[in-house]
């Protein structure tokens, strides 16, 4: 998907809901109903500038929600954001509930600090107190909102500022859906026979979730890796050198060969139009044709918003692009090791390529030896990879997995903790969960998951929250 797709905005369709009866009602001082309404409108936009809006206009007749509707539609909008203005009958209301195409719905009611009127003996204050009617509006269009039968209205309420949070965060997980549906899923070249566990049907990865699935076979790999120019492999073979801390058991040779396996990964991505790699770097015919396994994370997929993951799991991999999406973030991908009781920590990390990119973090990598690997007969046997400490601070991990045809979105905050490269071959970290370690983990095993985590800096579980609902999965957060 063009890159430009994935760095915009979220769009929204703005529809405020007023009264046609009110329209032209009029206080000597203050305008019509219906100019302190457009008055109302300009603050409104004005607060939610980080939105790309789509408006209609007030919406007061059943026109008016069809034009909206058909606007909304045609403009693509991630999601609707819906306000009362005031009372107003609920025809056109109902109308867009009943006729609107399947788009997530946030249902907002915002609480005034105060009244701009004391009594309504005056007509001007009488006009501001119909206009000040937000509540009952909502009261009565809350009924419409449990007996039309629609999916996907989120109801919220509160100040001006506390909803324009609410909305922030209801579009990125919005925005997020949207260019889900569109992004494409390369997987190279088949499921990952050693966990099965991971498996997605792919029939219903499109239907429910969205993307696409592509087979890229290991052939075409192999042309890539033969075809690719010598000055961009050696290009990119001297940044990663003069970048990073090279360990001086690191062949030169190996260097170049995984350099070339990690870089044809890249072209083979941008090639097909693949928003989310997935790499089965466990597979034996990764170690036929590049002669190791792909070690480095090319900037390309950061530049285009896109994400490479290894072991050939879907869920992990659409989880890590959701979170990018999301949070904006250097995201990396591990599994957790094992438990430190004494300490109530967890070691997590994982082999292949991994974002070392974080421009923050660059002293954090070292170029090592893939151990693992390093006594088998393939040609770059011990090629390197780069091996990363995860950066410090607080993280959101999260993970995606199917059972019977639905979707369990799990996640959990865990601080990532400062300290030296310990584990050989791993991109990682310790980490310490904001919850008890021991019952992090007993509550996920009776989830039922998998091994595989996104991982990035930040708390993003309340967009996670907000995208699993729309998605319809069985959302866990664990807290």
């Amino acid at each position: 998907m063009n890159k430009v797709l994935k760095d915009r905005k979220a769009k929204a369709g703005l529809l405020l809901v007023a009264s046609p009866r009110f329209k032209n009602l009029s206080g000597p001082k203050r305008g019509t109903y219906g100019e302190r309404k457009d008055k109302a409108v300009k603050e409104i936009m004005a607060s939610l500038d980080f939105l790309d809006l789509v408006w209609p206009g007030i919406t007061y007749e059943r026109e008016d929600a069809e034009k909206a509707m058909s606007l909304f539609y045609n403009e693509k909008v991630d999601f609707v954001l819906v306000e009362f203005l005031s009372w107003s009958e609920d025809f056109a209301w109902i109308r867009f509930l009943r006729d609107m195409p399947e788009i997530p719905v946030l249902f907002t009611n915002v609480a005034k600090d105060r009244m701009t009127f004391e009594t309504t003996l005056d007509e001007d204050d009488f006009v501001d107190y119909l206009c000040a009617g937000t509540l009952v509006g909502s009261l009565e269009a809350s009924g419409s909102v449990r007996r039309v039968p629609r999916k996907n209205v989120k109801v919220v309420m509160g100040t001006r500022a506390e909803i324009t949070e609410k909305v922030r965060v209801y579009a990125r997980a919005a925005k997020a859906r949207a260019i889900l549906r569109r992004a494409n899923v390369g997987l190279m070249a088949n499921m990952n026979e050693a966990m099965w566990s991971t498996y997605f049907d792919n029939y219903d990865l499109f239907t429910k979730i969205g993307p696409e699935i592509h087979y890229l076979p290991y052939s075409d790999y192999g042309d890539i890796i033969r075809a690719l120019p010598a000055a961009e492999t050696d290009a990119w073979f001297r940044d990663l050198a003069a970048r990073y801390e090279v360990m001086d058991d690191v062949a030169e040779d190996k260097f170049r060969g995984c350099v070339e396996a990690s870089l044809a990964l890249q072209k083979m991505a941008e090639k097909n139009d693949i928003d989310v790699m997935v790499y089965n770097d466990i597979d034996q015919a990764t170690f036929r044709v590049a002669g190791c396994r792909a070690g480095f994370y090319h900037p390309w997929f950061n530049e285009n918003v896109s994400v490479l993951v290894p072991e050939a799991d879907i869920g992990a991999g659409i989880a890590t692009f959701v979170l990018k999406l999301i949070s904006g973030e250097h995201v990396n991908f591990l599994e957790p090791f094992h438990i430190e009781d004494d300490f109530g920590t967890f070691a997590g990390g994982h082999a292949g390529p991994n974002d070392h990119n974080d421009p923050a973090w660059q002293q954090n990598v070292i170029i090592s030896r893939d151990v693992r690997f390093a006594k088998t007969a393939w040609k770059y046997a011990g090629a390197p990879f780069a091996w990363y400490r995860i950066s410090p601070g607080m993280k959101t991990m999260v993970q995606l997995v199917e059972e019977d045809g639905r979707y369990k979105m799990v996640c959990f905050l865990a601080e990532s903790l400062p300290g030296k490269h310990l584990l050989a071959t791993y991109t990682h970290s310790i980490f310490r969960p904001v919850v008890p370690v021991k019952r992090l983990f007993e509550e996920i095993l009776r989830i039922g998951t998998t091994q595989h985590f996104a991982i990035a800096d930040g708390d993003w579980t309340a967009e996670l929250a907000d995208f699993a609902e729309m998605m319809g999965f069985d959302f866990h957060y664990i807290r």
